[in-house]
C-alpha cells in the first residue's frame, strides 16, 4: 500500500477522534506518522502540530455553530499555554530521539487511563477559576511544545473536573485550546517543516479535516463512554508499541 494511501486512511482517524472526543488525534497521528509512514519522532511531532492544528479548527467551527464553545474559558486556558508551547517546542529538537519516544509512550498512557476513568463534574462554571484554568492551560501547552500532542485528551478532563464544564461544552472548548497551543508550538518548530514530506503531510491533513466533521456526526449518535472506551483501548496498545520499541 503506498504512502500516500495509508496517510490518506490515518488521517480519516485522527479527524474522526478529534470531532468525536475533542482530542485524541496526535496520539494516534504521531504514531501513525512515525511506525506507518516512516517519520522520525522529530518530524513527526511537528508534522502532527500541523494535522492537529488545521483538524482542530475545522472541529472547532462546527462545534462552534452547535454552541458547544465557552469562549472566555478557553481563551484563558489556552492564553496561559502559549508560552510554555513555544518553549518546550524550541526544546524538542534537542532532546535525543528515544526520549520523545519513550516520552510520548507514557503520555498515551496516561490519557488511555484517563479515558477509562468515569467522568466527574465539578460545580461552577470554569470562568469562576481564572489560576485553575491558567495552571491547567500551561501544562497542556508544555506539553503540546515537547510532544507534538494538542493535549485535548487532557484538556477535556480538565475543564469537566475542575472547572465545571459540561461534556459537549469541554469538547467544544478544548479544540481552541488546541488550536491555539498547536500553532504556538509551530511557531517555534517552523524550519523543521521545511523538511517535511509534505507529499504525505498534505493528504494526511486533508482527509483529517473531512474526518473531523463525521468525528462531530458521530458524536451526537453514539455514547461518549462507548467512544472513549474503544479509543482508550487502542491507546493502551499504542502506548505498549512504543514503549517496546524503546526497550529494545
Amino acid at each position: 500500500m503506498s504512502a500516500v494511501v495509508l496517510a490518506l486512511l490515518a488521517g480519516a482517524l485522527v479527524g474522526v477522534a478529534l470531532g468525536a472526543l475533542g482530542g485524541g488525534g496526535s496520539v494516534l497521528a504521531v504514531p501513525a506518522l512515525i511506525y506507518v509512514l516512516g517519520f522520525s519522532p522529530a518530524a513527526a511531532t511537528t508534522a502532527s502540530l500541523l494535522i492537529v492544528g488545521a483538524t482542530s479548527a475545522t472541529a472547532l467551527y462546527a462545534h462552534a455553530r452547535a454552541g458547544n464553545v465557552r469562549w472566555r474559558t478557553g481563551a484563558l486556558f489556552a492564553a496561559a499555554g502559549v508560552l510554555p508551547a513555544a518553549a518546550a517546542g524550541a526544546a524538542a529538537s534537542r532532546l535525543p530521539q528515544h526520549v520523545l519516544t519513550a516520552a510520548f509512550a507514557a503520555v498515551a498512557g496516561l490519557a488511555a487511563v484517563r479515558m477509562f476513568a468515569p467522568a466527574r463534574t465539578a460545580a461552577q462554571d470554569g470562568a469562576e477559576h481564572p489560576v485553575k484554568a491558567a495552571g491547567a492551560g500551561a501544562g497542556l501547552g508544555a506539553l503540546t511544545g515537547l510532544l507534538g500532542v494538542g493535549g485535548g485528551f487532557l484538556a477535556v478532563p480538565a475543564l469537566i473536573t475542575v472547572l465545571g464544564l459540561e461534556v459537549q461544552a469541554a469538547v467544544g472548548t478544548s479544540l481552541l485550546v488546541i488550536s491555539a497551543n498547536a500553532l504556538a508550538s509551530l511557531v517555534t518548530r517552523g524550519p523543521t517543516t521545511a523538511g517535511l514530506d509534505w507529499a504525505v503531510v498534505a493528504p494526511f491533513i486533508a482527509t483529517a479535516v473531512l474526518g473531523a466533521w463525521d468525528g462531530k456526526r458521530l458524536a451526537a449518535k453514539v455514547s461518549g463512554k462507548v467512544l472513549q472506551r474503544i479509543f482508550a483501548s487502542a491507546l493502551l496498545a499504542v502506548a505498549a508499541l512504543m514503549l517496546l520499541d524503546v526497550l529494545t
